[in-house]
């Protein structure tokens, strides 16, 4: 089957009009070009928010993060903490002081067997609980 363009050899816009043979002519132009002119309509029906600013962002002096860690991580790492000298044994209860190591707070999530006595800024009411039920103590500074 012969293509079109042999029909339009000669003719300078092979028929379709002088703007629309060219890049995105036909279109309206490419992406979002022509969106306060002539798409303008377009973005009220279809994009209410897209000009503008929206939401909003909470200061950096404000925001603060706690760098936390949880009871079952601490009795995993314990013996790491032993080799490095952040902990410390004294009979069968080991010593960890937490802010030392860089974390804020301590979480509950998970178990622990050991008696560990942890000094750390804060801790979870749970956290607290599952230390002392191992035979360990909490100290929050």
């Amino acid at each position: 089957m012969v293509s079109r363009t042999e029909k339009f050899r000669g003719k300078r816009t092979h028929g379709r009009g002088h703007k629309s043979g060219r890049g995105a002519g036909i279109r309206g132009g490419r992406g979002n070009a022509g969106l306060l002119k002539h798409k303008f309509m377009y973005v009220i029906l279809n994009m209410p928010n897209h000009f503008g600013r929206h939401g909003f962002k909470r200061p950096q002096s404000v925001v603060s993060s706690n760098v936390v860690i949880n009871v079952n991580a601490i009795e995993e790492k314990l013996q790491d903490y032993l080799k490095n000298g952040a902990a410390t044994q004294e009979g069968d209860i080991y010593k960890i002081n937490l802010t030392e190591l860089g974390y804020d707070k301590l979480l509950g999530t998970g178990r622990i067997s050991v008696p560990v006595e942890i000094s750390v800024a804060s801790a979870s009411p749970g956290a607290i609980a599952k230390i002392e039920a191992a035979g360990g103590k909490v100290i929050t500074e």
